[in-house]
């Protein structure tokens, strides 16, 4: 049965595909049929404690981790739930995503979307390529609280490129570790085509800076198209009073009327 399931599910790291290095791409098949796609640049900060010089003070350091290219990955999709594993530096570092889809009340009716529901990330401070003397150096785990995070329509791809910012809670003291994610495209469900998202829903910064990038041209062109009517007008006016019979105003002019 494992072996029937490892025949029917195929999983796939293209991040060597984008042109960003720090862009990742990961592919879950089933049934050789695409199933889940995610697309994004990945950067986790990670307070931990040191010593301070006089070894008796502890101070805080920052460790900035990205994710790597050659990142190992495992997959899982459903009808309602999917998931997606990410882990490198020999298992350092795990990256877990949870999707969930349901439905929701709405004006319009009963309506299904998706998010991303959880994330886990686990860290081993006693890896040295970004943890630096670490005090009490081990493994931990941050996630996240109650997310509700990239809410998309049924059947369409979540599309982000701006930096968004999600923070999870660490087992290390309750330390705050932050996910920054960019350049995001992820479609968890219903993929139609084989390696291909469907229709994006851009995020809410996404549309704004499009509104702010689009809005001078309308305004241009508004603009522009009132001085071409009101120049028409005016010449349409000068027109029909030109060739009106202008009526003296010297009522001395009258005279040689009648």
């Amino acid at each position: 049965a494992a072996a029937r399931l490892a025949a029917e599910q195929e999983v796939e790291n293209l991040s060597g595909l984008s042109p960003n290095p720090e862009k990742d791409i990961f592919v879950v098949r089933e049934n050789r049929t695409t199933c889940l796609m995610a697309e994004f640049a990945a950067k986790f900060i990670v307070p931990y404690d040191v010593w301070a010089s006089n070894y008796v003070d502890l101070i805080t350091e920052q460790a900035d981790i990205p994710l790597s290219r050659g990142a190992e990955m495992k997959g899982k999709c459903g009808t309602n739930e999917s998931e997606l594993e990410i882990s490198w530096l020999e298992q350092a570092y795990t990256l877990k995503l949870f999707f969930l889809k349901e439905g929701h009340n709405t004006s319009r009716g009963l309506e299904a979307f998706w998010r991303l529901s959880r994330i886990q990330f686990t860290y081993d401070t006693a890896e040295r390529t970004y943890f630096k003397d670490a005090v009490s150096p081990g493994k931990h785990t941050a996630s996240s609280h109650r997310l509700s995070a990239l809410v998309t329509p049924a059947g369409k791809s979540y599309e982000c490129q701006a930096q968004q910012t999600i923070s999870l809670v660490s087992s290390d003291h309750q330390k705050s570790v932050q996910l920054l994610l960019s350049e995001v495209r992820v479609q968890p469900f219903d993929i139609t085509a084989d390696f291909v998202f469907s229709e994006e829903h851009k995020c809410p910064v996404d549309q704004r800076e499009q509104l702010e990038e689009t809005l001078p041209l309308i305004l241009g062109l508004i603009l522009g198209l009132v001085i071409v009517i009101t120049l028409c007008v005016y010449h349409i006016h000068h027109k029909l009073t030109a060739n009106q019979v202008q009526i003296p105003r010297d009522r001395s002019q009258y005279k040689h009327m009648g």
